[in-house]
């Protein structure tokens, strides 16, 4: 993983919600099972939750469209 000289992974790498921990954290923290992502920028990370909720709602509500 590389750092920029801020202490904040490179953009290559981008940040990551852990689901294991319900923390934002950079590249490597966290087992690639337990997390969510990457994102751009740290605050994209922090809106990863709401992010799945919207997107399962939108897909709940196609397959009800399409089922009736």
């Amino acid at each position: 993983m590389r750092w920029s000289r801020k202490g904040e992974p490179s953009e290559d790498d981008g940040w990551y919600y852990c689901v294991k921990h319900g923390t934002v954290e950079p590249a490597g923290a966290c087992a690639a099972k337990d997390r969510l992502g990457p994102y751009a920028t740290r605050e994209e990370a922090e809106q990863a939750l709401q992010r799945v909720q919207e997107r399962n709602e939108a897909w709940r509500q196609a397959d009800e469209g399409a089922d009736g």
